[in-house]
């Protein structure tokens, strides 16, 4: 079937100036790109005033956890309702393949964040997913999920042959199609990885010209999984570690969800950008990254819960001394951080306790008449350690600005649709979102295209997307620029502005109206 985009503002991918033209797809393909298309069609689509680019692209997502489930379709649908047709998936260290089927630790596969419905081979994942997705998924091979596959959370040191073994399902996925691996060294039970191991995993992405993405061990000026005496900050710290695996291994290297986690964090904005243009531009590596639009995401309820405190007994804890000492230990953090407690939204504590959520720690307190200290420790207790948060100050309006402008970055949502609570803003409005504030910060919307599409397909090397480009595949995102709206005070709100969205040439948004549809693929390596 031909069908015929007409008039439409052209963005092509290329960061070129777009012009005023027509786009024609025949099945899955682009056949031609011009200024005038003459050819018949069997439809014809009236897109003047419109904006139409290539089909956007998250370059981090966690959606290779959601196709096999009975509601699929609800886990995708937002993200097609944002103009996003592909999405790069397995980062953090996380993915549904790349161990044993019958592995006896399928409910550490995906590190307590995700239920792993069907591990299995690389091999396994393809078959299944097939004809079940709703976007095209460019898979990664997650290095926390093999490990867990292979030993749980077991945080002894591998030995040659375990990582011998290990390096037998990165071999699997890399040589059916996977485009990487990923590292996520705040999870277990990659944590526990050491640096034979990383480098070893690393080098075998490498020698197929994979990328590694990393999940730093630190995201803040200080953290937990540092000393807290230290030269550089906590943040650097981590950012030297990727680094470093990259000049060992030899790898593609992509820093994932750039972000400075607390007030105080922010001043680290350079000295970080600093250190990737010193590697990428001065020294020529293959180092890059990738950020949110929004100023908050999602973390734990523990985020600043000490970890000495959650191993004594209920007796000891009750303890006037180390009641005392829990309380200087969470205003230190909160205060070397720069992080309040009306920071932290809550997003979900259990069932059973759904009135906490949308509210902030001192909002909760307040209503319970205790002291913001008391009634956070209350949330942790009710959730049983398992609650979530929405936490703040990830960015301000400039350091937003300064990522969206830097020629390392391109856009991402690392966001999924939750089954309960409070759902990520990102997961709904992350793209419309950076539309906005490109025209608010009078950013070239041709270089905020590019990022979204043809910069992302060229950074993980996805043959024939990101462009429109006559032999490319047809994902087709047209857009309005004139009518985009996104609301902040309601997470899971529908972005306005998003007129059609083509996958593999089968329309699954029409007329701003969603219509649904697995015409996703598994996208493979060549």
């Amino acid at each position: 079937m031909k069908t015929l985009f007409k008039g439409g503002l052209i963005y092509d991918g290329t960061g070129r100036k777009p012009f005023k033209g027509d786009v024609l797809i025949e099945d899955d393909r682009i056949v031609k790109v011009a200024e005038k298309i003459r050819n018949k069609a069997d439809k014809t689509i009236d897109i003047s005033g419109y904006q139409i680019c290539p089909g956007l692209i998250d370059a981090h997502s966690h959606n290779d956890f959601f196709y096999d489930r009975d509601d699929a379709e609800k886990f995708y649908r937002p993200f097609i309702e944002q103009g996003i047709t592909t999405q790069i998936t397995g980062n953090c260290s996380f993915s549904p393949f790349g161990m044993d089927k019958n592995t006896p630790h399928r409910d550490k596969i995906g590190g307590g964040l995700f239920d792993c419905k069907n591990p299995g081979s690389f091999a396994d994942f393809k078959k299944r997913a097939e004809g079940n997705l709703f976007v095209n998924i460019v898979p990664l091979i997650g290095q926390g999920s093999v490990r867990a596959g292979m030993t749980g959370y077991d945080p002894a040191p591998y030995t040659k042959a375990q990582i011998e073994e290990e390096l037998s399902y990165v071999r699997e996925a890399m040589e059916g199609g996977a485009f990487g691996g990923s590292f996520g060294f705040m999870y277990e039970p990659d944590r526990y990885a050491k640096e034979d191991e990383i480098v070893a995993f690393a080098k075998e992405i490498a020698k197929y010209d994979g990328i590694v993405t990393v999940h730093p061990r630190a995201n803040s000026i200080v953290s937990a999984d540092y000393p807290l005496i230290t030269k550089k900050s906590h943040l650097e710290m981590g950012v030297d570690e990727v680094v470093d695996i990259m000049h060992k291994s030899g790898c593609r290297m992509e820093y994932s969800h750039i972000i400075f986690v607390g007030e105080r964090s922010w001043k680290l904005l350079g000295k970080l950008q600093k250190t990737f243009y010193r590697e990428a531009f001065e020294n020529g590596n293959p180092i890059a990254y990738d950020n949110y639009a929004f100023h908050y995401g999602a973390s734990v309820i523990t985020v600043v819960f000490p970890e000495w405190y959650a191993k004594l007994t209920p007796e000891e804890a009750k303890k006037p001394a180390n009641r005392r000492k829990l309380e200087l230990t969470i205003l230190m953090y909160r205060k070397v951080l720069g992080i309040d407690w009306d920071d932290m939204v809550v997003a979900y504590i259990s069932d059973d306790h759904p009135e906490y959520e949308g509210k902030t720690i001192p909002q909760c307190a307040a209503e319970e008449g205790l002291e913001n200290l008391d009634m956070y420790l209350k949330l942790v207790e009710l959730s049983n350690r398992a609650g979530s948060i929405y936490l703040g100050k990830y960015y301000n309006d400039d350091i937003v600005r300064s990522l969206m402008n830097d020629e390392l970055s391109v856009f991402m949502t690392d966001a999924w649709i939750e089954d309960k609570g409070l759902q990520n803003i990102a997961a709904f409005q992350t793209f419309p979102q950076f539309f906005i504030l490109a025209k608010k910060y009078g950013i070239p919307m041709e270089k905020i295209v590019r990022k979204m599409t043809g910069k992302t397909a060229d950074r993980y090397k996805i043959p024939e997307r990101g462009y429109l480009k006559e032999g490319y595949k047809a994902d087709i995102t047209v857009i309005d620029l004139d009518t985009m709206k996104v609301d902040e005070s309601k997470p899971d709100f529908r972005p306005e502005g998003i007129v059609h969205v083509y996958v593999n040439g089968q329309a699954v948004m029409e007329d701003r109206e969603y219509k649904g549809g697995k015409a996703g693929k598994v996208i493979l390596k060549k």
